[in-house]
Protein backbone atom coordinates (compact mmCIF):
# COMPACT_ATOMS: atom_id res chain seq x y z
CA UNK A 1 0.00 0.00 0.00
CA UNK A 2 1.01 3.43 -0.54
CA UNK A 3 -0.12 6.85 0.64
CA UNK A 4 0.50 10.19 1.48
CA UNK A 5 0.54 11.66 4.93
CA UNK A 6 -3.09 13.27 5.25
CA UNK A 7 -5.82 12.02 7.79
CA UNK A 8 -8.73 12.10 4.64
CA UNK A 9 -6.15 9.72 2.68
CA UNK A 10 -4.95 7.18 5.30
CA UNK A 11 -7.80 6.40 7.75
CA UNK A 12 -10.37 5.86 5.03
CA UNK A 13 -8.01 2.51 3.86
CA UNK A 14 -6.50 1.10 7.26
CA UNK A 15 -9.65 -1.30 8.23
CA UNK A 16 -8.91 -2.69 4.67
CA UNK A 17 -5.43 -3.04 5.18
CA UNK A 18 -6.18 -4.93 8.88
CA UNK A 19 -8.67 -7.13 7.58
CA UNK A 20 -5.46 -7.93 4.73
CA UNK A 21 -2.95 -8.71 7.52
CA UNK A 22 -5.88 -10.56 9.55
CA UNK A 23 -6.20 -13.10 6.58
CA UNK A 24 -2.48 -13.93 6.78
CA UNK A 25 -1.29 -11.52 3.79
CA UNK A 26 1.86 -9.80 4.27
CA UNK A 27 1.36 -6.11 4.06
CA UNK A 28 3.88 -3.42 3.69
CA UNK A 29 2.93 0.52 3.65
CA UNK A 30 4.89 2.95 2.21
CA UNK A 31 4.00 6.27 4.66
CA UNK A 32 5.70 9.39 5.70
CA UNK A 33 7.20 9.06 9.46
CA UNK A 34 4.66 10.80 10.76
CA UNK A 35 1.82 7.85 10.39
CA UNK A 36 4.00 5.11 10.66
CA UNK A 37 2.44 4.34 14.42
CA UNK A 38 -1.06 4.22 12.74
CA UNK A 39 -0.23 2.12 10.12
CA UNK A 40 1.83 0.00 12.27
CA UNK A 41 -1.64 -0.99 14.52
CA UNK A 42 -3.29 -2.40 11.46
CA UNK A 43 -0.34 -4.89 11.87
CA UNK A 44 1.27 -4.02 8.35
CA UNK A 45 4.95 -2.60 8.11
CA UNK A 46 5.22 0.99 7.75
CA UNK A 47 7.72 1.97 5.10
CA UNK A 48 9.28 5.41 5.81
CA UNK A 49 9.47 7.60 3.06
CA UNK A 50 10.33 11.42 2.93
CA UNK A 51 7.72 13.73 1.29
CA UNK A 52 7.75 17.38 0.57
CA UNK A 53 4.09 17.79 0.80
CA UNK A 54 2.57 20.09 3.82
CA UNK A 55 2.31 18.01 6.90
CA UNK A 56 -1.05 16.86 8.41
CA UNK A 57 -1.59 19.65 10.44
CA UNK A 58 0.17 21.85 8.24
CA UNK A 59 -1.69 25.70 7.61
CA UNK A 60 -4.16 25.12 4.43
CA UNK A 61 -2.53 28.43 2.74
CA UNK A 62 0.31 25.99 2.55
CA UNK A 63 -1.45 24.87 -0.97
CA UNK A 64 -2.28 27.96 -2.01
CA UNK A 65 -5.16 28.98 -3.83
CA UNK A 66 -5.03 28.31 -7.43
CA UNK A 67 -5.66 24.85 -9.32
CA UNK A 68 -1.89 24.38 -10.37
CA UNK A 69 -0.89 25.02 -6.62
CA UNK A 70 -2.88 22.21 -5.54
CA UNK A 71 -1.46 20.02 -7.85
CA UNK A 72 1.89 20.71 -8.55
CA UNK A 73 3.18 19.55 -5.02
CA UNK A 74 1.58 16.01 -5.21
CA UNK A 75 4.27 16.14 -9.17
CA UNK A 76 6.90 17.13 -7.04
CA UNK A 77 6.41 14.78 -4.38
CA UNK A 78 6.11 11.92 -6.84
CA UNK A 79 9.08 12.87 -8.31
CA UNK A 80 11.57 13.31 -5.74
CA UNK A 81 9.72 10.21 -3.56
CA UNK A 82 10.45 7.23 -6.75
CA UNK A 83 13.95 6.97 -6.41
CA UNK A 84 13.45 5.95 -2.21
CA UNK A 85 10.98 3.79 -2.78
CA UNK A 86 12.42 1.80 -6.29
CA UNK A 87 15.21 1.40 -3.33
CA UNK A 88 13.31 0.56 -0.23
CA UNK A 89 11.39 -2.20 -2.05
CA UNK A 90 14.40 -3.93 -3.58
CA UNK A 91 14.40 -7.51 -3.62
CA UNK A 92 11.08 -7.55 -2.02
CA UNK A 93 8.58 -6.75 -4.96
CA UNK A 94 5.43 -6.90 -4.38
CA UNK A 95 2.87 -9.57 -5.50
CA UNK A 96 0.02 -6.45 -5.55
CA UNK A 97 0.08 -2.71 -5.38
CA UNK A 98 -2.38 -0.70 -3.31
CA UNK A 99 -2.46 3.07 -3.94
CA UNK A 100 -4.28 6.19 -2.55
CA UNK A 101 -5.13 8.46 -5.68
CA UNK A 102 -2.31 10.68 -4.62
CA UNK A 103 0.08 8.24 -4.76
CA UNK A 104 1.83 8.58 -8.58
CA UNK A 105 4.65 6.97 -7.59
CA UNK A 106 2.69 3.51 -6.68
CA UNK A 107 1.20 3.10 -10.52
CA UNK A 108 4.91 3.70 -11.81
CA UNK A 109 6.19 0.76 -9.35
CA UNK A 110 3.46 -1.16 -10.56
CA UNK A 111 4.44 -1.17 -14.11
CA UNK A 112 8.08 -1.45 -13.46
CA UNK A 113 7.37 -4.29 -11.51
CA UNK A 114 4.60 -6.06 -13.80
CA UNK A 115 2.01 -6.53 -10.99
CA UNK A 116 -1.90 -5.70 -10.61
CA UNK A 117 -2.47 -2.50 -9.36
CA UNK A 118 -5.83 -1.40 -7.27
CA UNK A 119 -6.75 2.80 -6.35
CA UNK A 120 -8.20 2.72 -3.38
CA UNK A 121 -10.57 5.91 -3.52
CA UNK A 122 -11.62 8.06 -0.30
CA UNK A 123 -13.50 10.04 -2.79
CA UNK A 124 -15.71 10.61 -5.53
CA UNK A 125 -14.43 9.10 -8.71
CA UNK A 126 -14.64 10.09 -12.59
CA UNK A 127 -18.57 9.01 -14.49
CA UNK A 128 -18.64 8.71 -17.70
CA UNK A 129 -18.77 12.66 -18.90
CA UNK A 130 -16.50 13.34 -16.33
CA UNK A 131 -13.55 15.18 -18.40
CA UNK A 132 -16.01 16.73 -20.49
CA UNK A 133 -18.33 18.09 -17.79
CA UNK A 134 -15.80 18.99 -14.37
CA UNK A 135 -11.91 18.36 -16.19
CA UNK A 136 -12.08 20.27 -19.43
CA UNK A 137 -13.81 23.63 -18.17
CA UNK A 138 -12.11 23.25 -15.04
CA UNK A 139 -8.65 23.31 -16.58
CA UNK A 140 -9.09 25.21 -19.77
CA UNK A 141 -7.78 28.40 -18.41
CA UNK A 142 -4.68 26.79 -16.65
CA UNK A 143 -3.83 24.62 -19.43
CA UNK A 144 -3.19 27.69 -21.59
CA UNK A 145 -0.73 29.75 -19.06
CA UNK A 146 2.93 28.97 -19.13
CA UNK A 147 2.83 27.49 -15.90
CA UNK A 148 -0.08 24.87 -17.32
CA UNK A 149 2.11 24.26 -20.28
CA UNK A 150 5.56 23.48 -17.87
CA UNK A 151 3.33 21.15 -15.55
CA UNK A 152 2.18 19.02 -17.96
CA UNK A 153 5.00 18.86 -19.81
CA UNK A 154 7.81 17.84 -16.85
CA UNK A 155 4.28 15.23 -15.44
CA UNK A 156 4.72 13.94 -19.61
CA UNK A 157 8.90 13.87 -19.44
CA UNK A 158 8.25 11.98 -15.61
CA UNK A 159 6.37 9.40 -17.07
CA UNK A 160 8.34 8.85 -20.33
CA UNK A 161 11.32 8.60 -18.55
CA UNK A 162 9.50 5.62 -16.56
CA UNK A 163 8.22 3.44 -19.71
CA UNK A 164 4.53 4.89 -19.36
CA UNK A 165 3.09 6.43 -22.36
CA UNK A 166 0.30 7.51 -21.30
CA UNK A 167 -1.16 10.87 -20.82
CA UNK A 168 -1.47 12.58 -16.65
CA UNK A 169 -5.03 13.06 -16.78
CA UNK A 170 -6.01 9.44 -17.37
CA UNK A 171 -2.58 8.49 -15.42
CA UNK A 172 -3.85 10.40 -12.71
CA UNK A 173 -8.14 9.79 -13.14
CA UNK A 174 -8.46 7.18 -15.13
CA UNK A 175 -7.08 3.94 -12.66
CA UNK A 176 -7.60 0.32 -14.52
CA UNK A 177 -8.78 -1.21 -11.15
CA UNK A 178 -10.52 0.55 -8.18
CA UNK A 179 -12.39 0.07 -4.72
CA UNK A 180 -14.46 3.34 -3.75
CA UNK A 181 -14.15 3.39 -0.14
CA UNK A 182 -17.30 5.94 0.07
CA UNK A 183 -21.33 5.06 -0.05
CA UNK A 184 -22.18 4.63 -3.62
CA UNK A 185 -25.09 7.20 -2.27
CA UNK A 186 -22.33 9.29 -2.26
CA UNK A 187 -20.93 9.52 -5.46
CA UNK A 188 -22.68 11.52 -8.18
CA UNK A 189 -23.62 10.41 -11.56
CA UNK A 190 -23.40 6.82 -9.64
CA UNK A 191 -25.02 5.43 -12.88
CA UNK A 192 -22.27 6.57 -15.33
CA UNK A 193 -19.68 5.02 -13.30
CA UNK A 194 -17.98 1.71 -14.80
CA UNK A 195 -18.69 -0.43 -12.43
CA UNK A 196 -16.18 -2.74 -14.21
CA UNK A 197 -13.25 -0.25 -13.33
CA UNK A 198 -14.96 0.94 -9.70
CA UNK A 199 -16.67 -1.04 -6.92
CA UNK A 200 -18.02 0.59 -4.15
CA UNK A 201 -17.51 -1.21 -0.80
CA UNK A 202 -18.93 1.69 1.35
CA UNK A 203 -17.40 2.64 4.46
CA UNK A 204 -14.96 0.84 5.73
CA UNK A 205 -15.09 1.69 9.66
CA UNK A 206 -13.97 -0.34 12.21
CA UNK A 207 -14.25 -0.14 15.69
CA UNK A 208 -11.92 3.20 16.74
CA UNK A 209 -11.45 2.17 20.04
CA UNK A 210 -7.83 3.01 19.66
CA UNK A 211 -9.51 6.84 19.01
CA UNK A 212 -11.31 7.05 22.94
CA UNK A 213 -14.40 6.88 23.59
CA UNK A 214 -17.47 9.25 25.02
CA UNK A 215 -20.32 9.74 27.34
CA UNK A 216 -23.54 11.33 26.46
CA UNK A 217 -24.13 13.34 29.82
CA UNK A 218 -27.05 12.84 31.52
CA UNK A 219 -30.01 14.89 31.09
CA UNK A 220 -29.10 15.62 26.92
CA UNK A 221 -31.74 15.24 25.16
CA UNK A 222 -30.11 16.63 21.90
CA UNK A 223 -26.27 16.52 20.99
CA UNK A 224 -24.99 18.13 18.19
CA UNK A 225 -21.22 17.57 17.05
CA UNK A 226 -19.74 20.17 15.34
CA UNK A 227 -16.28 19.26 13.11
CA UNK A 228 -14.72 21.21 10.17
CA UNK A 229 -12.28 17.59 9.79
CA UNK A 230 -8.31 18.32 10.34
CA UNK A 231 -7.18 21.06 7.84
CA UNK A 232 -9.82 23.78 7.74
CA UNK A 233 -10.27 24.21 11.66
CA UNK A 234 -9.45 27.74 11.35
CA UNK A 235 -12.98 29.30 12.11
CA UNK A 236 -13.22 30.89 15.69
CA UNK A 237 -15.96 33.15 14.77
CA UNK A 238 -17.84 29.97 13.10
CA UNK A 239 -17.56 28.22 15.97
CA UNK A 240 -18.37 31.31 18.42
CA UNK A 241 -21.69 31.21 16.17
CA UNK A 242 -22.50 27.69 16.73
CA UNK A 243 -22.33 28.58 20.71
CA UNK A 244 -24.70 31.22 20.55
CA UNK A 245 -26.76 28.45 18.10
CA UNK A 246 -26.92 25.81 21.04
CA UNK A 247 -25.56 27.10 23.99
CA UNK A 248 -29.08 28.57 25.92
CA UNK A 249 -31.20 25.79 24.49
CA UNK A 250 -32.41 23.94 27.16
CA UNK A 251 -31.91 20.02 26.68
CA UNK A 252 -29.26 20.61 24.34
CA UNK A 253 -25.43 19.27 24.43
CA UNK A 254 -22.92 20.99 22.10
CA UNK A 255 -19.27 19.46 21.67
CA UNK A 256 -17.50 21.29 19.14
CA UNK A 257 -13.57 20.05 17.95
CA UNK A 258 -11.96 23.27 17.06
CA UNK A 259 -8.44 21.33 16.01
CA UNK A 260 -4.92 22.38 16.61
CA UNK A 261 -5.62 25.98 15.79
CA UNK A 262 -7.97 27.61 17.94
CA UNK A 263 -7.82 28.48 21.97
CA UNK A 264 -10.54 28.44 24.05
CA UNK A 265 -10.46 31.77 24.96
CA UNK A 266 -10.74 33.16 21.37
CA UNK A 267 -14.58 31.56 21.46
CA UNK A 268 -15.54 33.71 24.33
CA UNK A 269 -17.97 33.18 27.46
CA UNK A 270 -18.48 29.10 27.05
CA UNK A 271 -21.91 27.54 28.41
CA UNK A 272 -22.06 24.53 30.60
CA UNK A 273 -23.69 22.41 27.93
CA UNK A 274 -21.09 22.92 25.58
CA UNK A 275 -17.75 20.92 25.50
CA UNK A 276 -14.49 22.28 23.38
CA UNK A 277 -11.93 20.34 22.39
CA UNK A 278 -9.15 19.97 20.27
CA UNK A 279 -9.77 16.54 19.00
CA UNK A 280 -12.59 14.19 19.63
CA UNK A 281 -13.55 10.33 18.56
CA UNK A 282 -15.61 11.25 16.07
CA UNK A 283 -17.14 8.05 15.29
CA UNK A 284 -18.05 7.23 19.14
CA UNK A 285 -19.56 10.22 19.08
CA UNK A 286 -21.96 10.07 16.03
CA UNK A 287 -23.06 6.95 17.35
CA UNK A 288 -25.01 9.16 20.46
CA UNK A 289 -25.37 12.27 18.53
CA UNK A 290 -28.74 14.13 17.19
CA UNK A 291 -27.10 16.11 14.95
CA UNK A 292 -23.53 16.73 12.81
CA UNK A 293 -22.36 20.10 12.00
CA UNK A 294 -19.52 18.95 9.33
CA UNK A 295 -17.64 20.53 6.34
CA UNK A 296 -19.01 17.37 4.61
CA UNK A 297 -15.56 15.65 3.23
CA UNK A 298 -15.81 12.31 2.58
CA UNK A 299 -14.63 10.65 5.52
CA UNK A 300 -16.72 13.14 7.88
CA UNK A 301 -20.09 12.88 5.39
CA UNK A 302 -19.76 8.52 5.16
CA UNK A 303 -19.71 8.44 9.02
CA UNK A 304 -22.64 10.75 9.17
CA UNK A 305 -24.63 8.36 7.29
CA UNK A 306 -23.76 5.10 8.70
CA UNK A 307 -24.55 6.31 12.06
CA UNK A 308 -27.82 7.96 10.91
CA UNK A 309 -27.55 11.39 11.73
CA UNK A 310 -28.81 14.77 10.53
CA UNK A 311 -26.12 16.76 8.69
CA UNK A 312 -25.85 20.29 8.25
CA UNK A 313 -22.96 20.92 5.58
CA UNK A 314 -20.82 23.58 6.01
CA UNK A 315 -17.96 22.94 3.24
CA UNK A 316 -14.60 24.48 3.20
CA UNK A 317 -12.56 23.47 -0.14
CA UNK A 318 -12.26 21.11 -2.49
CA UNK A 319 -14.83 18.02 -3.26
CA UNK A 320 -16.72 19.31 -0.19
CA UNK A 321 -19.04 21.74 -1.67
CA UNK A 322 -20.02 18.82 -4.20
CA UNK A 323 -20.81 16.80 -1.12
CA UNK A 324 -22.62 19.14 0.78
CA UNK A 325 -25.21 19.42 -2.91
CA UNK A 326 -25.36 15.30 -2.47
CA UNK A 327 -25.90 15.20 1.52
CA UNK A 328 -29.10 17.96 1.00
CA UNK A 329 -30.26 15.86 -2.50
CA UNK A 330 -30.24 12.78 -0.66
CA UNK A 331 -32.66 14.65 1.95
CA UNK A 332 -30.64 14.34 5.32
CA UNK A 333 -28.64 17.34 5.61
CA UNK A 334 -28.98 21.00 4.88
CA UNK A 335 -26.10 23.01 3.00
CA UNK A 336 -25.40 26.28 4.39
CA UNK A 337 -22.69 28.13 3.13
CA UNK A 338 -19.72 29.16 5.29
CA UNK A 339 -20.76 32.80 5.14
CA UNK A 340 -24.34 32.14 5.85
CA UNK A 341 -23.64 30.17 8.83
CA UNK A 342 -25.56 32.67 11.40
CA UNK A 343 -26.27 31.31 15.19
CA UNK A 344 -29.90 31.73 13.59
CA UNK A 345 -29.64 29.58 10.19
CA UNK A 346 -27.82 27.33 12.35
CA UNK A 347 -30.62 26.99 15.06
CA UNK A 348 -33.52 26.66 12.21
CA UNK A 349 -31.55 23.85 10.47
CA UNK A 350 -31.03 22.09 13.62
CA UNK A 351 -34.84 22.34 14.67
CA UNK A 352 -35.63 21.34 11.04
CA UNK A 353 -33.70 18.57 10.75
CA UNK A 354 -33.66 16.58 14.12
CA UNK A 355 -37.74 17.32 14.44
CA UNK A 356 -38.74 15.57 10.67
CA UNK A 357 -39.37 11.46 10.64
CA UNK A 358 -38.68 11.78 6.74
CA UNK A 359 -34.99 12.82 7.22
CA UNK A 360 -34.71 9.70 9.88
CA UNK A 361 -36.33 7.68 7.57
CA UNK A 362 -34.02 8.48 4.62
CA UNK A 363 -30.91 8.10 6.49
CA UNK A 364 -32.49 4.88 7.88
CA UNK A 365 -32.80 3.47 4.01
CA UNK A 366 -29.03 5.08 3.06
CA UNK A 367 -27.65 2.93 6.33
CA UNK A 368 -29.34 0.28 5.11
CA UNK A 369 -27.52 0.34 1.75
CA UNK A 370 -24.52 0.96 2.91
CA UNK A 371 -24.43 -1.84 5.27
CA UNK A 372 -24.92 -4.22 1.96
CA UNK A 373 -21.86 -2.76 0.08
CA UNK A 374 -19.42 -4.95 2.59
CA UNK A 375 -17.15 -2.32 3.52
CA UNK A 376 -13.35 -3.58 4.46
CA UNK A 377 -14.16 -7.43 4.26
CA UNK A 378 -15.77 -7.02 0.65
CA UNK A 379 -12.73 -5.03 -0.27
CA UNK A 380 -10.25 -7.39 0.84
CA UNK A 381 -12.20 -10.15 -1.15
CA UNK A 382 -11.87 -8.08 -4.34
CA UNK A 383 -7.91 -7.55 -3.40
CA UNK A 384 -7.71 -11.47 -2.80
CA UNK A 385 -9.66 -11.66 -6.30
CA UNK A 386 -6.70 -9.42 -8.08
CA UNK A 387 -3.98 -11.46 -6.82
CA UNK A 388 -1.87 -13.42 -9.71
CA UNK A 389 -2.12 -16.94 -9.49
CA UNK A 390 1.07 -18.48 -8.08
Amino acid sequence: MFSVAAHGHVNPNLEVIRELVARGHRVTYAIPPVFAAKVAATGARPVPYHSTLPGPDADPAAWGTTLLDNVEPFLNDAVQALPQLIEAYEGDEPDLVLHDITSYPARVLARRWGVPAISLSPNLVAWDGYEEEVAEPMWAEPRETERGRAYYARFRAWLTENGITEHPDPFVGRPGRSLVLIPKALQPHADRVDERVHSFVGACQGDRADQGDWRRPAGAATVVLVSLGSAFTRRPAFYRECVRAFGDLPGWHLVLQVGGQVTRAELGDIPANVEVHHWVPQLAILRQADLFITHAGAGGSQEGLATATPMIAVPQAVDQFGNADVLQSLGVARHLPIEEATADRLREAALALTGDPGVARRLAEIRAEMAAEGGARRAADLIEAELPAR
